[in-house]
């Protein structure tokens, strides 16, 4: 058994594609997290699957964390995944539709590939939908304890899970002492993605990033669409935000209702084969 695989990475946040119509049998979870380590494997922040079959979108799409676990969303993942269909010419230069677990996405590949843009969705500070435990509201300013340290923070859903801290003063130092403990807080029933926000002046904010089920991450276009959002909400910046992640920058636009416009780059790294001796 060897599998077809095409990797590619969104500044600095790497993904593998795997086509379904190349696996000889489904994924499992053993499988997912071994392609992903970056010692026993081919090595990636996930795997996408697909394209699979959808009756609302050109097709749809599986998301695997690299501790096997499925997310709903992710704004890199869905870019990247736009650049392999436009690759392998699935898709041409004009918008179409993508369905993820976490809803409807609508992307444009332009630049020859290198850069794509997604309209995301709407992001909601909903306790209900995000979900955070406790009595329905909006999750704003509201505080939290972890590792012997009171934090404020923020909580959004953009089809995934967000748990926004506002900070004068941010580290990937931060994001790996605290990331952990807050993405499994008994707050957030599902577990929840992980963002320690500067904001920088009116049109540019800066996040370090803990992604749920993927750990310490150098770019994430879900965390970047709900920090922006969480900064606008608390009227920190204007609708058209640049965020500065370690890996390099995203465009997120946010239109009414906290709609969310995402754009970004996407390097096609190599394609492969991955042998079967790494399951044994």
């Amino acid at each position: 058994m060897q599998i077809a695989f095409t990797k590619y990475h969104a500044l600095g946040n790497d993904y593998i594609v795997i086509n379904p119509k190349d696996l000889p049998a489904p994924l499992t979870l053993d499988q997912v997290k071994t392609i992903c380590h970056r010692n026993f494997g081919v090595g990636s922040d996930g795997i996408l699957l697909g394209p699979l079959p959808s009756t609302a979108a050109v097709c749809a799409l599986k998301i695997y964390n690299p501790d096997g676990s499925i997310a709903e969303k992710s704004g890199n993942g869905v870019r990247i995944f736009s650049r392999y269909l436009w690759d392998t010419r699935l898709v041409g230069n004009d918008e179409f539709a993508l369905q993820t677990d976490g809803g409807i996405v609508r992307s444009t590949v332009f630049d020859s590939g290198k850069m794509v843009r997604v309209e995301m969705g709407q992001v909601s500070f909903d306790s209900v939908k995000i979900p955070v435990a406790g009595a329905p509201r909006e999750v704003l300013h509201e505080t939290i304890s972890v590792g012997g340290r009171e934090f404020t923070f923020c909580a959004a859903t953009i089809g995934n899970p967000h748990c926004v801290l506002p900070l004068p003063e941010i580290s990937a130092k931060l994001a790996h002492e605290f990331g952990p403990l807050l993405e499994v807080h008994p707050l957030f029933p599902r577990k929840t993605n992980v963002q320690f926000l500067k904001v920088l002046n009116r049109a540019n904010i800066q996040i370090e990033i803990w992604e749920r089920g993927a750990g310490y991450t150098l770019a994430s276009g879900s965390s970047s669409s709900a920090s922006a959002a969480v900064a606008h909400r608390l009227g920190l910046v204007d609708r058209d935000v640049t965020v500065h992640c370690p890996g390099g920058k995203i465009r997120i636009e946010i239109g009414e209702a906290f709609a969310i416009r995402m754009t970004g780059s996407v390097t096609r790294v190599s394609n492969g084969m991955i042998s079967e001796e790494i399951f044994r």
